[in-house]
């Protein structure tokens, strides 16, 4: 949860005419297509054939959304970039061809001892040579920026979504395959928008290629007749039939030896993934593990990760080991075999050595282009996974979508008060993405200037009710109202510190330079943290360098910066001891006497900071508001909950939580 929401209306936090800022700051427009529509398996596929179903769902998912990068709303740049490219890749087969042409000529000549000739196609070898770097250096640079775009824009949309309403937490809520989504987002992403762009040009690249040197073949090989017994047998075409036979045994050895790539190296991705996430969450809580003496057990659990990489990485270097023995042997074949199968013509005379050499240039022209699948069969695997996971975190967020869009589930609205009521609850109802009830029957006004206290047991719901109230959880029903001209200022317990200068740091969510030094300098003294006014503009990881307690009193600088109508504290003193919670609650009263605070806290002695005090109590079905009481009589309006008190004993309950709140406030 993030400290602040400053705009009720909308609370996820993306720009208001749908538009996204892309990592060079300029808003871009990312039309995104509404999520598709749930495939419910067959019931009577088998696990194992389930499995795969799932499987081949998630590569037509990962299309559905990536293929718009050549759509309507796609990038510019993706028509005229793709067909340059497939231009580029025609004229460099031309030059292949020229050379293999070049092949023929220079042998040829140098059989006959024709010096002139040797001399003129030395001199035409440099342009072709040339020409075909050019072509090969554009066609790099022209791919590798449609990948850079296409990442771009998948990865922009992508973001987007897992930001909007607040999905991106929503995710640690749900079941579904998406952990590490920043993994997926990054390192995944990269390798699902770049591996395609190869393998098209591959691809192509192979088709063309094949297709002008087996004419090749077929012209310069003729046929070939072999005497068996007393008959003779004549094979139009044998280079071609070689290259095509040779091609297929290759291929095919190397799709049965390594049929486990693909699972193989989705699982690699997975562990990688979890190892990365482990490292990090150490780092992260460093401090806490150092306290706790903790290293050992974290190196134990690095370690138990570590292996389980390895282990799928030795998994992978088989697979590997067998893929390199096919496809390294294969290349060390390619080029004797036609040089072999010409040697008896051209031993005959009735081929030019021109004409071999031209042939073994032709062959392995055909056998490279047939046996693209050998030497990308890998990164084919590779990508498999990659998409797939990409995918699954797609479909996590179009199930997040659909939730949003339906009332399967029940979703809480969000509206406007009426009147002067800053914040309602209306017949509010939070629950689980299952349906399981959390918090029932809600009924609460808050007027200007009320600051509420809402207590309850440990695992009663407060803190859900806060995240229902911020937009953070959106299952349940009734409504969350807003005055429609106020600002809600969130401060959770554990307060967000941004990377850069602790300056940014205490204007967030706002730039850094929103506010003048002077006025930052006033609130960080107000709030006790004067030393640090010297260090504002200094970058360090300061959410590791402040304590607990700072990290509290800087979210108090924030909120006097920000000045908002409405204030949520979500245990937002929990770390600070009881005299400095008592300052900062009185700054708080005294810097904005006008503001409407909601309070979720343990702590008794918050009561005497409140003007009232809701309760929630725990039970059998979801937890339920038991008592609305004054701390300090005010007029407003009727108890809203008064039908909710269903017995005397909620009545009681009411009437001592009162009393105790008078002798707290005696005591002060």
């Amino acid at each position: 949860m993030t400290d602040a929401k400053l705009k009720p209306k909308s609370v996820d936090g993306a720009r208001p005419d749908g538009a996204e800022e892309t990592p060079q700051g300029k808003a871009s427009t990312v039309e995104v297509a509404p999520p598709p529509d749930v495939i419910e398996p067959d019931p009577d596929l088998t696990p194992e054939e389930a499995e795969q179903a799932r499987k081949k769902y998630l590569l037509k998912r990962f299309w559905i959304s990536a293929r718009g990068y050549w759509g309507r709303s796609g990038d510019g740049f993706a028509w005229p970039c793709s067909i340059g490219l497939l231009v580029m890749i025609g004229m460099n087969v031309g030059f292949q061809y020229g050379i293999n042409r070049w092949n023929r000529g220079i042998f040829d000549a140098i059989e006959r001892h024709d010096a002139a000739t040797v001399y003129y196609l030395s001199a035409v070898f440099l342009p072709l040579v040339a020409g075909s770097v050019v072509l090969v250096t554009s066609q790099v640079y022209v791919r590798m920026m449609i990948q850079r775009h296409w990442r771009r824009w998948l990865a922009t949309a992508l973001i987007a979504r897992w930001l909007a309403n607040g999905r991106y937490y929503q995710l640690n809520l749900i079941g579904g395959d998406h952990k590490n989504p920043e993994a997926r987002i990054s390192e995944d992403l990269r390798i699902a928008t770049e591996s395609p762009v190869d393998f098209t040009a591959g691809v192509i690249s192979a088709f063309l290629s094949a297709s002008t040197f087996i004419v090749v073949l077929w012209a310069i090989g003729g046929a070939l007749t072999l005497p068996i017994g007393g008959t003779s047998i004549t094979i139009p075409g044998f280079l071609v039939v070689t290259a095509v036979l040779y091609a297929a045994i290759t291929s095919t050895t190397i799709a049965v030896i390594g049929r486990h790539f693909v699972k193989v190296s989705e699982v690699k991705n997975q562990v990688e993934a979890e190892f990365r996430y482990t490292l990090t969450h150490v780092r992260e809580n460093g401090e806490s593990i150092a306290l706790l003496g903790g290293e050992e057990e974290e190196r134990n659990d690095l370690d138990k990760t570590f292996t389980n990489v390895l282990k799928q990485w030795a998994q992978l270097s088989h697979q590997y080991m067998r893929t390199t023995f096919v496809s390294h042997g294969s290349m060390l074949i390619a080029p004797v075999v036609p040089v072999l199968l010409c040697a008896p013509k051209f031993l005959e005379g009735s081929m030019t050595l021109g004409e071999v050499m031209q042939a073994a240039s032709a062959f392995a022209i055909v056998q490279t282009a047939f046996g693209w699948l050998v030497d990308n069969y890998p990164r084919l695997a590779d990508w498999n996974a990659c998409a797939r996971r990409v995918a699954s975190l797609m479909m996590s967020l179009d199930g997040l979508e659909r939730a949003e869009q339906s009332d399967a589930l029940g979703r809480i609205q969000h509206g406007e008060t009426e009147g002067e009521t800053m914040l309602s609850l209306n017949d509010l109802a939070v629950s689980l993405d299952d349906g399981t009830a959390v918090v029932t029957e809600t009924q609460v006004e808050i007027e200007p200037g009320e600051r509420v206290l809402v207590a309850g047991e440990s695992g009663s719901g407060k803190s859900t009710l806060v995240r229902a109230i911020s937009g953070l959880w959106p299952w349940g029903r009734g409504s969350v109202d807003f005055h429609a001209d106020r600002r809600l200022f969130m401060l959770p317990q554990r307060p967000y510190i941004p990377s850069g200068t602790l300056r940014r740091a205490v204007a967030y969510p706002n730039a850094a330079d929103g506010w003048p030094l002077d006025e930052i300098n006033v609130a960080l003294q107000k709030v006790g943290l004067e030393y640090l006014n010297e260090k504002l503009e200094e970058e360090a990881p300061w959410d590791q360098i402040l304590s607990g307690g700072e990290k509290q009193r800087l979210a108090f600088a924030r909120l006097l910066l920000h000045n908002p109508d409405i204030i949520v504290l979500d245990e937002a003193t929990s770390a600070l001891d009881e005299k400095s919670q008592d300052r900062m609650m009185e700054m708080v009263i005294e810097e904005l006497p006008k503001v409407t605070i909601v309070s979720v806290a343990h702590r008794a002695e918050l009561e005497a900071f409140h003007s009232r005090k809701i309760t929630l109590e725990r039970r059998e079905g979801g937890a339920k508001l038991v008592s609305d009481i004054d701390l300090i009589p005010r007029k407003r309006k009727g108890n809203v909950l008064s039908r909710l008190l269903e017995s005397p004993r909620s009545l009681a309950k009411g009437s001592t939580d009162l009393s105790k709140a008078e002798l707290s406030r005696n005591k002060k």
